[in-house]
């Protein structure tokens, strides 16, 4: 049983990132597997979710295993090439079969609203349609695709409609073309294209497996030159999750600003991804989602949630907002997709050529992997950059790390006249500095 506080606390450290996420456009694609699954339905709640915290969501399913399952029924055979399938007349019967059916799958789980079950009062309207326009794939090595298509255009301006007016869009992977024609597309390739073609904030890859180091660890986050990487080095990759390394890749490179691969046999992955400070999947993004910058105006809030637990334990000395926003430019943090789980500043002065550190502050969850650190030498090189000579920190609790980092003790009267003015002998904090 989860004991009140632990679910006050989650939910808590859960809301930073249901603000973030409200309104914006998420596209996520899942297998055929994932439809037939005796599960599907938790996900479905999932999705439900999802929509109810305003988020505007896309679904685009594959139908792969719905049309193996029809082809050996029928004792015929699937043929493919370079992972694609050859959709020859008689393979595009049973692919629209498939589509249909599945497609009308979806949207009866999400029209449920049973009551006491999680589906209670979500009213979820699905739009569906032809969305995708598509020309054949063609001859490739030889090989005629036939009835196998690529995306030609996504109509981004039907599906924003269908958004704005809170409806939750089903994507199958289908293509029509101006003449009539019915194409089977890679989904995949569906998904990638709608993110690529609405801007999405996140396009997320639910897949069968993780993304894993050789040593079998999960690997929590890749740059767009790290996953080619990984693809090009790697011999032993799923060729699904292959596939949807690949699709991050392209939709980070053309303006998706995050790709997720969420493994979705996990219950609940989704969420834990979303939700969570370190998710429980790979993101994937054009640079690394954790890097440190100076800070904005925007970021003041942030600093203050960061700060305050440190300022009620006597670490650091309470600071205003409205002295925060006028020492703004001083400030630098660590952002963590979007969340800000690190501080410090940098109070220059200049007539001294010194400076003094203030405010360094880590997150108690990420207090073990050197960021701190990390904080500092950043810091540090801006100090010479600035031409400053000396930095001076006031510590009542971490001098002996700063001692570690090669400061030294130091007297209240060795400090610039400035800081002397500043000291608060109550406090009775320790001085110490460095020479750069």
């Amino acid at each position: 049983m989860i004991l009140p506080s632990e679910f006050v606390n989650w939910f808590r450290a859960s809301s930073p990132y249901i603000h973030a996420h409200r309104n914006r456009t998420f596209v996520i694609f899942f297998s055929g597997a994932a439809v037939s699954d005796s599960h599907f339905d938790n996900l479905i709640h999932d999705f439900a979710l999802l929509r109810s915290l305003g988020i505007r969501l896309v679904l685009v399913h594959g139908i792969r295993e719905q049309i193996e399952e029809r082809l050996r029924d029928q004792g015929h055979q699937s043929q493919f090439h370079q992972h694609l399938r050859i959709t020859d007349a008689s393979t595009l019967q049973y692919v629209k079969q498939a589509a249909g059916l599945v497609r009308v799958e979806i949207e009866a789980l999400l029209s449920m609203g049973v009551s006491g079950s999680p589906m209670a009062g979500a009213q979820i309207r699905v739009a569906s349609g032809n969305f995708i326009s598509a020309r054949p794939m063609g001859v490739l090595d030889g090989v005629d695709y036939c009835f196998t298509g690529k995306v030609r255009r996504v109509d981004t301006e039907a599906i924003n409609q269908q958004l704005e007016q809170h409806n939750v869009v089903l994507i199958s992977p289908i293509g029509y073309s101006p003449s009539g024609e019915v194409f089977n597309l890679s989904a995949e390739e569906v998904a990638t294209e709608v993110a690529i073609a609405l801007q999405a904030e996140k396009l997320i890859l639910l897949t069968e497996d993780n993304c894993q180091t050789a040593n079998g660890d999960l690997i929590a986050q890749l740059t767009t030159e790290q996953a080619a990487d990984l693809l090009a080095n790697t011999d032993r990759l799923p060729v699904a999750l292959g596939l949807s390394i690949k699709a991050a890749i392209q939709s980070c490179q053309q303006g998706v600003q995050r790709a997720h691969l969420v493994n979705r046999l996990v219950d609940g992955s989704l969420l834990l991804e979303l939700f969570s400070r370190d998710g429980i999947g790979t993101l994937i993004s054009r640079n690394a989602f954790e890097n440190i910058r100076p800070a904005t105006l925007e970021d003041i809030g942030g600093i203050m949630e960061l700060i305050k637990p440190l300022e009620a334990e006597g670490v650091l000395i309470k600071r205003s907002r409205e002295k925060l926003e006028m020492e703004i430019n001083d400030y630098i943090i660590i952002e963590r997709d979007g969340l800000i789980i690190g501080c410090t500043a940098l109070h220059s002065i200049v007539a001294n050529q010194s400076g003094e550190i203030a405010c360094l502050a880590i997150h108690k969850d990420y207090r073990k992997a050197a960021r701190g650190a990390h904080l500092l030498a950043y810091l540090c090189k801006q100090a010479e950059q600035k031409g400053l000579q000396q930095l001076y920190v006031r510590s009542t609790q971490t001098m002996h790390w700063f001692v570690e980092k090669g400061f030294n003790f130091c007297t209240v009267d060795e400090l610039p006249e400035q800081l002397q003015k500043a000291y608060n002998y109550e406090r009775n904090a320790k001085v110490l500095v460095k020479t750069l």
